[in-house]
């Protein structure tokens, strides 16, 4: 395949979990498979977010591709919850294992993809001024890829060195000495701030909206536990396939309210220990009933005033505004007791907002704080961001941002109507970020690669789901997260994060198993819910 060529079966957009393994399994079934990918590398979220203390909140053994035996058996996991530098690191091997890199045009952004009703097939430009065509288009352009920096006053004017947490330098940052300053208090943040004090003479937050938090308790992964792990890789797999959230975990069989105090305590015990956001399914009612919601938030909220020394830190700290889990609870690495070190103070923004944004540093209702460094720990447009910012254009012209004008509008998570033969990869629709995004892009993947099985066999160019099918599984999906505490929060799950977007429900709730029996009965029946030409 020369730089030259410029048609192919189907085009990947995007080189990280996703993408990669969209690469392999399409090459797999002999298709000429191109990929663009922004970064200079592959990786996705794990390439861009390199700031300190970055690590997954999935156990390591369960956050890894399942489709390569070998693989599995001969890549050891050092710790329980990974680093970004050994994810990246195994996702350049795998990227290397399988000649992944041969297939994409990296440092190149896609800027548009426009179908093509007389030829069916997508015309995708960009920024580099590279134009092809394809059948397919797949889009794995990842739910954490698209920044967001809030839009405060003065925000460009810092004379200081500036960074965000999800697009972080390759090289080290040395804060020894300087005065930090960290904006956001969600996972980047929570999990940055730590590591950060070790070093830095001063190290300011400002936080606007408290997040829940329970420490990782990370550690070295035993010899022993590693290799009962590799002899039973295809049962935990399996489980995880058919489990709620992609990992191997399953709540307590009884509600939070049916169980005595004490066994309560011993349930929830055992959950904190398993660490992070895990907590949250301890019980199967958590984040349903508020009365089972508030003993899990009694218990934690407890357990941070026992972390933090000062109470009214340990009050300011404390979410007020959410149900706990209804927000992504954060896995931490000794963040709350951070604000038992002289060199950090608490800015909480609820009592003095940030007035602006200076040369020195920032200025709230009250003070202003002299900065070196000034660190944005804000986030990302999730779930849509990364899409809205591609010109992409189906049937009749028909733009995806307007058609996601109130919400996106999916079948299934996995296409819409309008745009026939393309997918989108782990996005609004689907479980998504709910699920362990390994096992969610691989099921995504094998599903399109089932899919594309049965066009070729049954002489078919196209498919596309239909307006109804779309406005059902929203229905449905908008059904499922009404019936719990989720939408109650402002998080990104519901796009609160990002002034004027819609404030919709984004992903499919309703369980990681539970969707994939959904999309196998779709397939069996001949695709259901699809137009199929």
């Amino acid at each position: 395949m020369t730089t030259q060529d410029s048609d192919f079966d189907a085009v990947v957009v995007g080189a990280g979990i996703s993408g990669l393994y969209a690469v392999y399994k399409l090459r797999e079934r002999g298709m000429r498979v191109h990929g663009f990918e922004s970064a200079e590398g592959v990786g996705g979220t794990w390439y861009h977010n390199r700031y300190p203390g970055a690590r997954c909140d999935v156990e390591s053994i369960d956050y890894s591709y399942s489709f390569d035996e070998e693989l599995q058996q001969e890549w050891t996991w050092s710790e329980r919850f990974a680093s970004q530098e050994e994810i990246l690191r195994y996702l350049d091997h795998v990227a290397d294992r399988h000649d992944l890199r041969s297939a994409y045009d990296f440092l190149t952004r896609v800027s548009s993809a426009v179908y093509d009703e007389n030829t069916a097939r997508w015309t995708i430009a960009t920024d580099t001024g590279r134009t092809v065509h394809a059948r397919f288009l797949i889009l794995a352009t990842g739910v954490l890829s698209a920044t967001n920096k809030p839009d405060i006053a003065g925000r460009d004017t810092f004379a200081g060195k500036t960074f965000h947490t999800g697009e972080w330098p390759h090289e080290p940052v040395d804060f020894a000495g300087k005065r930090v300053g960290v904006i956001g208090t969600g996972s980047s943040g929570i999990q940055s701030i730590p590591v950060i004090a070790e070093q830095a003479q001063q190290v300011f937050v400002f936080q606007r909206s408290p997040n829940y938090s329970i420490p990782a308790g990370n550690r070295p992964l035993t010899d022993e536990l590693i290799a009962q792990v590799k002899a039973n890789y295809a049962e935990r797999r399996r489980l995880s396939m058919s489990s709620g959230g992609g990992t191997p975990n399953s709540a307590y069989p009884k509600g939070a309210l049916e169980v005595d105090a004490a066994e309560r305590t011993r349930v929830y015990d055992e959950w904190w220990q398993r660490g992070g956001y895990l907590f949250a399914k301890a019980f199967p009612d958590q984040t349903v009933s508020l009365a089972a919601n508030d003993t899990a938030r009694e218990y934690v909220e407890a357990k941070i005033r026992e972390m933090v020394e000062d109470p009214d830190v340990a009050e300011q700290l404390i979410p007020t505004d959410h149900p706990i889990g209804t927000k992504r609870i954060v896995t931490d690495s000794g963040y709350f007791e951070s604000f038992n070190r002289d060199n950090v103070t608490l800015v909480n923004l609820r009592r003095t907002p940030i007035s602006e944004i200076t040369e020195t540093g920032v200025r709230t209702a009250d003070t202003s704080y002299d900065l070196d460094i000034l660190v944005f720990a804000t986030g990302f447009d999730a779930m849509t961001g990364s899409l809205s910012r591609i010109d992409i254009r189906g049937r009749g012209g028909r733009e995806l941002r307007d058609e996601w004008a109130a919400g996106p509008r999916t079948y299934l998570g996995l296409a819409v109507a309008g745009f026939p033969n393309m997918f989108i990869l782990a996005g609004a629709g689907s479980p998504s970020v709910l699920a362990n995004m390994v096992l969610m892009a691989e099921q995504h993947v094998d599903w399109i690669s089932n899919c594309l099985d049965y066009l070729d066999e049954h002489d078919l160019a196209t498919i596309e789901a239909t307006e109804r099918s779309v406005d059902e599984w929203v229905a449905e999906c908008n059904e499922k997260a009404a019936a719990t505490l989720f939408p109650t929060a402002d998080s990104w799950y519901m796009g609160a994060n990002i002034p004027g977007k819609p404030r919709v429900f984004m992903p499919y709730i309703g369980g990681f198993g539970n969707y994939n029996k959904i999309c196998a009965e779709i397939a069996d029946v001949g695709y259901k819910g699809f137009e199929l030409r």
